[in-house]
């Protein structure tokens, strides 16, 4: 597998994108748009992206914005669902030009209501659709519109700082806390995608520090229904068991797609699937990819 990183534009800044391409003669002409999830990065895609690129996949994973590589938002922006989806348009028409070529499109937790978002909103860009437990945070009533406006507001004239760490070990034993079910070789491996080194010197986790802030606007399930509703591509919901990410509406919001979704659940991975039961995960991607594209399946 071959991997390269090039700038493009987004909506307003530049994205760090990573390209992964097959080694050997076989390309299929598919390409997979791997949208990443919250605190994560697209190269961190790269574990699944081995199995893809052997079935003769491209795949294009961009940090998306303040993330990685990519450009934090300044001058007073901020972190929007539609603002990561115009990134996501501007991107794909800056690599493809006049002629947009549909995408695979595959998005992991907060990537997967990206992705959800786009492909009913721009259905024309997206040729099939996977989610890995990306089907949206928890509902969210009316009433915390207000406190979380005013929190909001509170933070920004008080922007969190930049969270140092003491090492790269001290990274690795934080990432292990979080994710029990990923074996450290695999979370080493994390540690140089997810932190920088600061103007400073300072070793710092790789994303603005303003992500860590609460969201002005609440997630209206509602509204993100009616995001998948348009939704006429092939579908495939990806599951790590009882240790995933569930929404407790989950089956309400499956029902909401206007055609039988396919779902696959790896009962031992949690919700970081990508890394800790990656080949089983490139496996299953490239199997929906293979029948619902009616792809011929390359020979071993």
């Amino acid at each position: 597998m071959k991997h390269a990183v090039e700038k493009r534009p987004g909506h307003g800044l530049e994205l760090a994108v990573h390209r992964f391409t097959p080694d050997g003669p076989v390309n299929t002409g598919v390409r997979v748009l791997w949208l990443h999830g919250f605190l994560d990065c697209g190269q961190s895609a790269d574990l699944v992206a081995r199995g893809l690129t052997a079935a003769g996949h491209e795949v294009i994973a961009p940090d998306m914005r303040g993330f990685g590589g990519s450009d934090a938002v300044r001058g007073g922006g901020y972190y929007h669902f539609p603002n990561y989806i115009a990134d996501v348009v501007t991107m794909l028409r800056n690599i493809d030009g006049d002629r947009v070529r549909t995408s695979v499109v595959c998005g992991h937790s907060m990537g997967g209501t990206i992705a959800s978002m786009l492909s009913g909103s721009h259905p024309e860009l997206v040729s099939a659709l996977v989610l890995l437990e990306g089907l949206g945070p928890p509902a969210m009533p009316p009433a915390v519109a207000v406190p979380r406006m005013r929190r909001w507001i509170d933070q920004l004239h008080d922007a969190p700082e930049a969270r140092v760490v003491a090492s790269e070990e001290d990274a690795l034993s934080r990432l292990a806390r979080h994710h029990a079910r990923v074996p450290r070789d695999v979370l080493r491996s994390r540690v140089a995608y997810l932190t920088r080194r600061d103007a400073e010197g300072r070793l710092v986790w790789a994303y603005d520090p303003m992500h860590r802030s609460t969201a002005p606007t609440p997630f209206f399930v509602e509204a993100f229904k009616g995001f998948l509703s348009e939704i006429r591509c092939p579908v495939l919901c990806v599951g790590g068991g009882s240790a995933g990410w569930h929404p407790e509406d989950e089956e309400d919001r499956l029902a909401a797609f206007p055609s039988a979704v396919e779902r696959v659940d790896f009962p031992e991975a949690g919700h970081m699937m990508h890394w800790s039961a990656a080949p089983e995960t490139a496996t299953a991607i490239c199997d929906f990819i293979t029948g619902s594209l009616a792809l011929a399946k390359p020979e071993a």
